[in-house]
Parts: structure tokens; sequence; C-alpha cells
């Protein structure tokens, strides 16, 4: 079965500060090479870490690949006139017409509960667009949405827009799989050599549910990417199978492929196969999971497994 990348990254002219991303013949390169049929590329647009992207570049690569790149739009949400009643939804349908299929990564180092995201939010709901976040334990010093521990704004946030449809992804979402998570250890920091510092996954045996699993239980427009979430996961392969299993029908494959120098994000990839293949992920949450699930999501004229 060749899977469906939900979240990848790629540079038209890749540059050599903080990560250099991959080109998109390199993206694909790799999808050859470890068996993903296509991916959703997500540009990279907030100005905190990395340098942003045009939508456009992403919609170029889609244009050349249209079978196996599927392109997201991005808007900063200070973006236009930097207020809370920007009018981001006629610039977000702007882009749904031209064929992207959702916002993200969204990760400015904002409140997740300053209005201009919630704006954000409340106009991606009202043209019908997902979006697919990144997350922060620090209010600057870093990239991805600010929330305190026990995500209470992403909570805030389902609450408000129940018609939103929400990729939770990243390290800060999934430490608090665990209701012992170590809030300063949840993400590392940056360095501008590209390097993470810290160690901040290292949870081992998860024996009690935490607010992250609590959230996919009590709201349906809360769904899930699982490439950071593999850092948990792998810690306790019992644990990783119930939950797999419980929210089988929310949760997508994803790489987060962001390095040309490294292929660890494909880990993930070979982690699943062996995870099937020894008989402890069933067969059909492993189909829904690493492809069914991405073409029920989006609608894409796909075969699924």
């Amino acid at each position: 079965m060749k899977y469906i990348d939900f979240h990848a990254h790629a540079y038209r002219y890749p540059i050599p500060f903080v990560t250099k991303f991959c080109t998109v013949d390199e993206l694909l390169d790799r999808y050859d090479r470890y068996g993903i049929e296509a991916g959703f590329v997500l540009p990279v647009v907030n100005s905190e870490i990395y340098l942003p992207q045009a939508n456009e570049d992403i919609l170029e690569m889609a244009k050349a690949h249209p079978k196996r790149i599927f392109p997201y739009c991005n808007i900063d949400p200070r973006a236009l006139i930097n207020r809370a009643d920007a009018p981001l939804d006629q610039v977000l349908q702007y882009y749904k017409d031209l064929g992207c299929y959702g916002v993200g990564e969204i990760m400015p180092n904002m409140p997740m509960d300053d209005e201009r995201v919630q704006n954000l939010f409340a106009c991606a709901e009202k043209v019908g667009l997902p979006v697919t976040t990144d997350g922060s334990d620090r209010p600057n010093g870093d990239f991805g949405l600010y929330d305190l521990p026990g995500l209470p704004y992403l909570e805030h946030t389902l609450q408000r827009f129940p018609k939103l449809r929400f990729i939770a992804h990243g390290p800060v979402f999934w430490a608090e799989c665990t209701s012992r998570p170590r809030p300063a250890r949840c993400k590392p920091v940056f360095g501008i050599d590209g390097l993470q510092h810290g160690s901040p996954r290292a949870v081992g045996k998860i024996d009690t549910d935490g607010v992250a699993l609590q959230l996919l239980r009590d709201f349906p427009n809360l769904y899930a990417e699982l490439s950071d979430a593999m850092a948990y996961l792998r810690q306790d392969e019992d644990f990783a199978v119930k939950i797999l299993c419980e929210f089988q029908d929310r949760l997508f494959f994803g790489t987060d492929c962001c390095n040309s120098e490294t292929e660890c994000q494909f880990n993930g990839k070979l982690w699943f196969d062996k995870l099937h293949e020894s008989g402890k992920l069933p067969t059909e949450a492993w189909k829904k999971i690493c492809r069914n699930n991405a073409i029920d999501f989006f609608n894409l004229d796909l075969e699924k497994a």
C-alpha cells in the first residue's frame, strides 16, 4: 500500500538558514524510495523561523506534479491590516478557488487566543478550509501558537468554531497525550545553527491519558497529524496501538519533511510498516491512518486501499 503524506514542506529555492528544506524534486525522490504516492505541501509564511515563502511556490509545484503534490495555502493572521477584523476570508477564498486544500502550517509566535489568530480561524471556518497549526510553550523566542499547559486556548478555539476542522500537529500538542507532561520539555529550543537543543520528548511509559486525548474525544472537529507524535508513541507501543485504534478515523500519517540533509522524518513510515507487519496494528486502522482518511477527508480522486 502506498501512503499519503498529510504534512510536508518544500521550497522553490532552498535557503541554508536554520534548516535547508527539500526542493520538490528531492521530496518526490524520497516519496519514490519510501513508497509514498502523494503529499500535502504546506507553505511557511510566518517570519518567526525559516524565511517566508509564497503560496504561489506551492501552487507551481502542484501544477507541475498534479497527481503527487496537493497544495495548502497559508496566511499570517497579521496580514492586510494587522487587526482582528481583517477580511482574511477574501484571501482564503481566492486560494481555495485556485485549488488549495487547507490553511497552514499556521505558526506565528502569537497566543492562540489572540483575536487576530481567532479571526483567521473564523475566516477559515467561513470559507470551509481546514487548518493545521503548530504550537509553542513559549510566548517569544520560538515559532508556533502559544498555549498554556493543558491547552486551554485550543479548547476554547474548538468550542468557538465547531464547524472548523482543526488538525493538531506538533510536540506541544502530542506532549499532552500523557497526564504527566513536563511543560518546559514539550518542545526543543531551536538555535540559529538549525539544531534542536534539549531533550523534550522522553516520557517513557504512558499510563494515564492526557488532555490531547480528552480533546479528541470531546470535539469531533478535532483531528491530528502524527509526524510529531512518533517520538512519544514509539516509547510505548501498547499505548500507541490503543490510541491509533481508538482515533483511527481522525488521525493522519505525515512526515513533516523539512530538511534535505536528513531523512529521519521518514522513520515514522518504517515504524508504521513494522507495527502493522507485527500484527499489533490492525490492517483496517493502518489503512485508514496511512491513506484512506486523507482520501475521505478531502474527497481525493484516488483509489482507497
